[in-house]
C-alpha cells in the first residue's frame, strides 16, 4: 500500500475518524492531494464517511471519514487466536494465584527481545523512541508525546494484537502493563485501555534520569524472580 494511504489509514484509526482539513494537517499535504487518497481508499472499500459534522457556527458541514470493517486487516491482531488457546490453557493448568505471575514473567521475555545495554544511562525520550519502535515492529500502533516541561510523557498503543479476547482474558492487558514497565524501566500508569473502550491504551511516564531507571528495572526483575520461586 501506498505510505501516504497507509498513514491515512493509521491516523483515522488513531483518532477514530478526521476531516480533510485534519488530515492535510497531519499530513503536512495539500487537501486536493489528500483527497485523491481518500477516494483511493473509498475505492477499495477501506474507509467511508461516517458523520458529518459542522464546526462551529457558521462554515459548510464537513464530512468525517472513518475506517470501514475491511481495514482492520491492514492491523495485526495476528497473536488473538493464539493468546487465547495460550490463556485459555495457562488458567487451566495453573493455581489462580500463580496465572498473574505466568503472563508477567512472559512479559519480562518478551522485553528481553529489547537490545538495551545502550539505554542504561539515556534520557527518557531516547528510550521512549525505542520502546515505540519495538512495540509498531509487533503491531501495537504505538506513539509517544510530551506534556511539557516536569509534566512527564504519555506513550499511546493504539492498537491490539489481542483484539476481541482481551474481554475474556483480562490477563493479556496485566502482561501488556509489565512490558511496557519492564520495557520503560519503571512503573507506567494506565489511564486508559481499549479493552474499555478507549481509543488507545495508553501510559503516563515519570521523566526521571537514565540513572534511575536502570535502578527500577533492577528491581522489578528481582520482584518478577520472587514471583517465579
Amino acid at each position: 500500500m501506498h505510505a501516504v494511504r497507509k498513514q491515512i489509514l493509521q491516523i483515522l484509526k488513531e483518532n477514530e475518524g478526521a476531516t480533510v482539513a485534519e488530515l492535510a494537517d497531519h499530513l503536512s499535504m495539500a487537501p486536493v492531494s489528500v483527497r485523491h487518497h481518500l477516494d483511493i481508499l473509498q475505492g477499495d472499500n477501506l474507509i467511508s464517511v461516517g458523520r458529518v459534522e459542522r464546526k462551529g457556527n457558521v462554515g459548510r458541514p464537513q464530512q468525517i471519514y472513518v475506517l470501514t470493517e475491511d481495514a482492520g486487516d491492514y492491523f495485526p491482531n495476528n497473536f488473538a487466536a493464539l493468546a487465547g488457546k495460550l490463556a485459555r490453557q495457562l488458567k487451566q493448568m495453573l493455581p489462580a494465584d500463580q496465572v498473574p505471575c505466568a503472563f508477567r514473567a512472559m512479559a519480562h521475555e518478551i522485553a528481553g527481545e529489547l537490545n538495551r545495554a545502550d539505554l542504561a544511562n539515556a534520557p527518557v525520550e531516547m528510550r521512549l523512541e525505542r520502546v515505540t519502535a519495538f512495540l509498531n515492529e509487533r503491531g501495537y500502533l504505538a506513539r509517544w508525546e510530551s506534556l511539557g516541561a516536569g509534566g512527564g510523557y504519555l506513550l499511546h498503543k493504539c492498537n491490539c494484537p489481542y483484539a476481541g479476547i482481551t474481554s475474556e482474558h483480562r490477563e493479556l492487558c496485566l502482561m501488556d502493563q509489565a512490558l511496557v514497565d519492564e520495557l520503560m524501566g519503571q512503573p507506567c500508569r494506565r489511564t486508559q485501555s481499549m479493552a474499555e473502550n478507549a481509543r488507545c491504551c495508553t501510559y503516563e511516564i515519570e521523566g526521571i534520569p537514565g540513572g534511575r531507571v536502570e535502578q527500577a528495572k533492577s528491581s522489578m526483575r528481582s520482584e518478577i524472580a520472587l514471583e517465579l520461586v
